[in-house]
């Protein structure tokens, strides 16, 4: 078996979370991409197309990290990569900071400057980014992405698969559902349903 991992996506987040491996003291393999790819990401080399998935299997590689922005995409290329037999990693930075309390996921990626505190639980394939905050007892369901510099206060639930865009803030207790989106900068302070789009301050579902 080979311990390198193997990155799906080479994108934008793909450099970012292959740095914070390299940071971990991982090695990073190679990573799969489209056929718009690019040759290589961030110094890997990129293999195009999602038959490369099961073909690295067959040579060894059985460590995988998803770095897939969109949260459905993500979950479901994770999904086909375990059917495969792959073990998801997590990308986690050394420059974060995590209580001993709180209960990580698998395929999660925790960005430089991000604080998840006591008794927080984080679902799998979760990205707590850039500078996020999840305060103490907050519920992060799978596949749920908290772009950079939002800040939950405590016992904050989030669905699955939901997206608070850049700078978004939730107040204690509030309950959002599964695929909500949150605007860049919206602050939250009701509960909203899954499925939702919400905007502004304080944030308004818009549809």
């Amino acid at each position: 078996m080979k311990k390198e991992i193997v990155v799906v996506g080479a994108g934008g987040h793909a450099k970012v979370c292959i740095e914070l491996l390299q940071a971990m003291g991982e090695l990073v393999a190679y990573c799969v991409g489209g056929a718009e790819s690019p040759e290589s990401c961030v110094g890997v080399p990129v293999l195009k197309g999602d038959e490369n998935l099961e073909r690295l299997r067959e040579e060894g590689y059985f460590r995988l990290f998803v770095a897939i922005g969109s949260n459905s995409l993500r979950e479901r290329l994770a999904t086909l990569a375990i059917e495969q037999g792959y073990q998801l990693v997590s990308a986690i930075s050394p420059q974060s900071i995590i209580s001993p309390s709180a209960q990580l996921g698998s395929g999660i990626a925790v960005m430089a400057g991000a604080i998840i505190n006591a008794d927080a639980a984080i679902g799998d394939l979760a990205i707590i980014n850039t500078g996020a905050t999840v305060d103490h007892d907050c519920q992060i369901g799978r596949a749920v992405h908290l772009a950079p510099q939002c800040a939950l206060a405590g016992n904050v639930v989030v669905g699955r698969q939901s997206f608070l865009g850049v700078g978004c803030k939730v107040i204690p207790e509030v309950s959002l559902g599964e695929c909500v989106v949150i605007g860049a900068g919206g602050v939250v302070i009701s509960d909203i349903n899954g499925g939702a789009t919400a905007v502004g301050v304080p944030a308004r579902v818009i549809k």
